[in-house]
């Protein structure tokens, strides 16, 4: 399954540090689908905000998330995996509501590992301190959402291997109806 359009659109999601970006980025280029990372689409009030150590509100995060709804269906025939954290159900439905048929891909790890992995980078407006909040916040997807968990022990590539083996199984009825 590579080329453009031959994917549902997809969300590589997760707290901070579990390697979205990443592995977002391979595979897109394994499905030869564009990555977007979905930080860069916050509000300038938004960035501020993390900057200053303050975690986002719903009310701050819905406009974000329509925006970033709105992109992954106008480029769902093109190809697009976006990375956001899409921490809550709530999220995720939203995201949904705007572009049917998304497919989740939930990088998952310890604590400890994530927290080192933090500790040990430079992020523009994500300070290590909104780390645990995310932690918190985080609601793991639920049965009825289209999508694969993966732990983030396993390699970068191994992951996006893991995904395009994932959603060669997955039927478009399937993504389609969650």
């Amino acid at each position: 399954m590579t080329g453009p359009g031959s994917s549902p659109p997809i969300v590589v999601m997760g707290v901070q540090g579990s390697g979205k970006s990443t592995v977002a980025e391979l595979l897109a280029e394994r499905l030869g689908a564009r990555a977007v990372d979905g930080d860069r689409l916050h509000s300038a009030a938004n960035v501020a905000k993390m900057a200053a150590g303050v975690p986002l509100g719903d009310e701050d995060r819905e406009p974000w998330l329509r925006t970033i709804g709105r992109l992954l269906d106008a480029d769902r025939d093109t190809g697009i995996v976006v990375v956001c954290s899409a921490l809550r159900r709530s999220y995720r439905d939203l995201l949904r509501s705007e572009a049917p048929g998304t497919v989740f891909v939930h990088l998952f790890g310890s604590f400890e590992l994530i927290s080192s992995r933090v500790n040990s980078r430079t992020h523009e407006y994500m300070p290590p301190a909104l780390l645990k909040s995310q932690f918190d916040t985080l609601e793991p997807l639920q049965d009825d959402e289209a999508g694969i968990a993966l732990d983030v022990s396993a390699s970068p590539a191994e992951l996006a291997d893991a995904v395009v083996a994932f959603l060669r199984v997955l039927r478009p009825a399937d993504a389609e109806r969650r």
